[in-house]
């Protein structure tokens, strides 16, 4: 039986959260009685697969969420909580580039990597295991789930131009998983050629697409959960109480 190889867990929590209407920030509010990134790390914490973590949040809550959330509530898997950037791929980037360098605790040169939105609370322990066995087999993959509604591609000027066949349609989650040497490349080509994505108007959506982008390696998508939301209006803080309240 093959060893497992390390696995290293990004958990991001830097956004803003405009959407979410609130003075404090999205991933501290929260949920049930716990800031809302405490689901994700509890997640981690607990699961067989993970053997370390980095918190990226805010520049400016560095310290609160190294004491308030990490400490308080004893995440022992959290390597370190460094500042992100304005953008995701610039938050999962500084993450890379701390993993490759050899820096954390227990180095991760020829493991995995698994990126997860800290607004997604509902992180469950077989989510990991299918994606890390996922990982395994094709070196990238992403959990998402089926598209229930017909999508339509629209033109320029909001009128229909496309119909694509809807089982053909995912809509990408997290966790996104790949080998380390993988999304390494993948990222330091991406801040290479920063200056060109970002004159020919390019929008970095997720991992995968950087991987898709900059590399020839091909994504596997995972089947993953529909409860696996991401918490981004007001809305969604009701769907998730009440998909809390449903698995007790």
């Amino acid at each position: 039986m093959n060893r497992k190889k390390r696995c290293t867990a990004v958990i991001l929590a830097a956004g803003s959260g405009r959407r979410m209407k609130s003075g404090v920030a999205k991933q501290f509010m929260p949920l049930c009685g716990k800031p809302l990134i405490c689901y994700a790390l509890q997640a981690v914490e607990e699961s067989e697969i993970i053997d370390d973590c980095i918190l990226v949040t805010g520049a400016d809550t560095i310290v609160f969420a190294t004491e308030e959330i990490v400490r308080k509530y004893g995440y022992h898997k959290v390597d370190t909580v460094i500042a992100g950037g304005s953008e995701r791929y610039l938050s999962v980037a500084s993450a890379v580039r701390l993993i490759v360098s050899g820096d954390m605790a227990v180095p991760n040169r020829d493991g995995y990597v698994f990126v997860h939105d800290g607004a997604r609370p509902f992180l469950t322990e077989e989510i990991l295991q299918d994606t890390y066995e996922a990982v395994c087999k094709y070196g990238a993959c992403v959990s998402a789930v089926r598209s229930k509604d017909t999508v339509k591609i629209a033109d320029e000027e909001g009128f229909v131009s496309q119909t694509p066949d809807r089982n053909l349609i995912w809509n990408m989650h997290t966790p996104q998983v790949f080998e380390t040497g993988i999304i390494a490349k993948a990222y330091a080509a991406l801040e290479k050629n920063i200056e060109k994505v970002r004159q020919e108007n390019i929008h970095i959506t997720d991992d995968a697409m950087v991987v898709e982008y900059f590399t020839d390696h091909r994504v596997k998508l995972v089947e993953g959960s529909y409860e696996n939301i991401k918490l981004t209006t007001p809305e969604d803080l009701v769907v998730a109480e009440k998909i809390l309240e449903k698995n007790r």
